[in-house]
């Protein structure tokens, strides 16, 4: 306390499903994506068509690689209880508490029902980092300093160096690497969209199917924190259960989509090449590959020499 009153909380809140960070990514693709749009109606006939699903599907994955890099909800989890909010307190609030976890650190969110009670607003979204290069005993910190409710506290304590739940190095590691296979896929997608404008899109193919492996590689190695069992998170009678979220969905329908159009690719490069190469603007008109000159022009003198 100072001077008898809670301290102020000046620091900037967090949230849980989007930052600036993800919010400028988004940004940068839609721009592509309209300048895009701009310039299509100057390509003729049925190739309009084509060029606008593959840029648009292209933009969509490679947006998705990059975002989820940002976003906290890989797991989350929800519950609605009654518990103590302030530590030494007797006074019972009834809040949900939301518990959203990313490759890059937790959120906890805690919001009261109704927002004012006890005189207070019950509206916080703190953000605690664990990416390498990160302190989560800092932030831990700080967040005892500011006087944080005591919920935020006790689930923020579950994921530190020092609790007997033993996750955090398990988490840490686990989004670390799979941060990492991320950006691999996204080389892997560079690569795939500067082959597939070129005459080589059997390789384009070969790519898009490193990119879809590479995004299932990093969800396999961030499902590797359930190995270690998860202590449980008992709020008040009510227990916090964590369950896959949607960017680890979304990530996994991602995945499996690169996948499914290199396998389609790779197949139509050897069963029918020209249709394939027609999708992609790649097909010569068969006028100019077996074109014959219009005209010839013989020297009467060796036609009559028999030369």
């Amino acid at each position: 306390l100072f001077d008898g009153i809670y301290p102020f909380y000046p620091q900037q809140r967090k949230a849980a499903g989007f930052d600036i960070s993800t919010i400028i990514v988004i940004v940068v693709f839609l721009t592509l994506a309209c300048s895009f749009l701009l310039i299509i109606p100057g390509i003729r006939g049925r190739a309009r068509l084509y060029w606008t699903l593959r840029v648009l599907l292209s933009l969509f994955v490679g947006v998705v690689i990059v975002v989820v890099q940002f976003t906290g909800d890989w797991e989350t989890g929800w519950v609605q209880a009654n518990t103590s909010y302030k530590s030494f307190s007797p006074v019972q609030v009834n809040v949900d508490i939301g518990l959203h976890i990313g490759l890059a650190g937790v959120n906890v969110t805690l919001r009261g029902n109704p927002v004012q009670q006890i005189n207070e607003t019950i509206n916080y979204n703190e953000h605690f980092p664990w990416n390498f290069g990160a302190d989560y005993e800092r932030s831990y910190s700080q967040g005892l300093e500011k006087g944080l409710p005591s919920p935020i506290l006790y689930v923020a304590e579950k994921f530190s160096r020092q609790s007997p739940c033993a996750v955090h190095r398990q988490y840490r590691i686990a989004g670390h690497y799979a941060s990492a296979l991320l950006w691999v896929a996204f080389c892997t997608w560079i690569i795939s969209n500067v082959l597939l404008s070129m005459p080589v899109l059997v390789y384009g193919g070969y790519m898009l199917l490193a990119t879809g492996a590479f995004m299932i590689f990093s969800l396999l190695s961030f499902s590797t924190v359930r190995n270690s069992p998860m202590c449980p998170i008992q709020i008040g009678t009510r227990t916090l259960h964590v369950a896959y979220g949607g960017s680890f969905w979304l990530m996994l329908a991602v995945g499996l989509l690169c996948s499914v159009v290199g396998i389609t690719v790779v197949a139509m490069h050897h069963l029918h090449l020209d249709l394939l190469k027609t999708f992609f603007d790649l097909r010569e008109d068969k006028a100019e590959e077996c074109q014959e000159m219009p005209e010839v022009f013989i020297n009467p003198h060796f036609v009559n020499k028999g030369l």
